[in-house]
């Protein structure tokens, strides 16, 4: 299945950890993955994921003509390492305005292909965003 989404991934604890990007066009997601590259998360795909499963579990790639390709509004197309996949671990649902996040939400969850997938909504403009992101992925702990 093809999402309109990105991915990009975060390594903690030895282990590859896949954040899928939610959210319609103009909501900041490229801003966001751009932010977070250079906070040492890594691009797996920008704009459209391919997401599948493996053994039960949910992962994400680009699809083959968009790997390593990079959206950046004002700029182009630009080429950008990426890796070839990862495993989903969290969803983060892009928010346009601050409004639309609650303070202290309860937990939230995304079922992809049948795997429910820990969630949380975030203002994606936020210069705190990547840091969040990274908290929420360390609050989870090692996924296998």
């Amino acid at each position: 299945m093809i999402l309109h989404a990105g991915l990009i991934a975060l390594q903690t604890a030895g282990a590859w950890q896949g954040i899928l990007l939610l959210g319609p066009s103009g909501a900041g997601k490229s801003d966001l993955t751009l932010r977070a590259l250079d906070d040492g998360f890594q691009l797996v795909a920008d704009d459209r994921t391919q997401v599948f499963l493996s053994e039960g579990r949910l992962f994400g790639r680009a699809p083959k003509t968009l790997f390593g390709l990079m959206e950046i509004r004002g700029v182009g197309v630009a080429k950008v390492a990426a890796r070839p996949f990862a495993p989903v671990t969290l969803a983060v649902r892009c928010k346009t305005t601050p409004g639309e996040v609650e303070r202290l939400p309860d937990a939230m969850t995304e079922c992809f292909l049948g795997v429910e997938t820990p969630a949380l909504d975030l203002w994606v403009l936020e210069n705190s965003a990547p840091a969040k992101i990274r908290r929420a992925i360390e609050h989870l702990g090692p996924r296998p």
